[in-house]
């Protein structure tokens, strides 16, 4: 009797199991950071379109006073019914959650106690740094979701220069408010 060995070739199958776990493993990685980034782009853009809807609420209130002058509204709420109006008109369907925190609390911008604008409460970098439109050309390089503000108008607060006071951007500053009654 001849003992005779017969080589396996189990050690090579082990290698490439391996190897084929090692690559799908790179894989799954590389796809759940492109997902990720894309639920983010998902946010902002939603973001943006619930601050473009907010910053038109805030302007047909502004702009349809009923028997008075034109103001902004003391609360969220009065975009959803406004009180000046014996019937229920409607400039917001509803309050929208914020996309980024899932919550629906908002940041409010105030002037003389009346809300102006919104802006997100998320303290995370923004992804998109520039390429807004016109309306949203303040939003370039800030460095946090809640300096994007939604005002009406979109021009309220005059942007710093670059570098001013040491920073890139700095505070932003109140511009000239509309006197009520004078069309905007």
């Amino acid at each position: 009797m001849s003992s005779c060995k017969r080589a396996y070739p189990g050690g090579f199958a082990y290698i490439w199991t391996l190897l084929l776990v090692a690559f799908m493993g790179i894989g799954s990685s590389i796809a759940s950071e492109l997902y990720s980034t894309s639920v983010r782009r998902d946010k902002e853009r939603e973001l943006l379109f619930i601050g473009h809807e907010f910053r038109a609420a805030i302007a047909r209130y502004h702009d349809s006073a009923a028997a008075g002058p034109q103001m902004y509204p003391l609360t969220l709420q009065d975009l959803i019914k406004d009180p000046r109006f014996p019937n229920a008109k409607r400039h917001l369907r509803r309050l929208y959650a914020d996309p980024l925190t899932g919550k629906a609390e908002w940041g409010l911008i105030r002037v003389e106690g009346r809300i102006v604008g919104v802006h997100s409460l998320s303290q995370r970098a923004p992804m998109k740094v520039d390429n807004f439109d016109e309306h949203d050309s303040g939003f370039r390089n800030k460095g946090r979701y809640a300096d994007w503000v939604f005002v009406y108008p979109h021009d309220m607060f005059i942007a710093p220069q670059e570098g001013e006071n040491g920073k890139n951007g700095g505070p932003l500053r109140i511009g000239v408010l509309p006197k009520p009654g004078t069309p905007r």
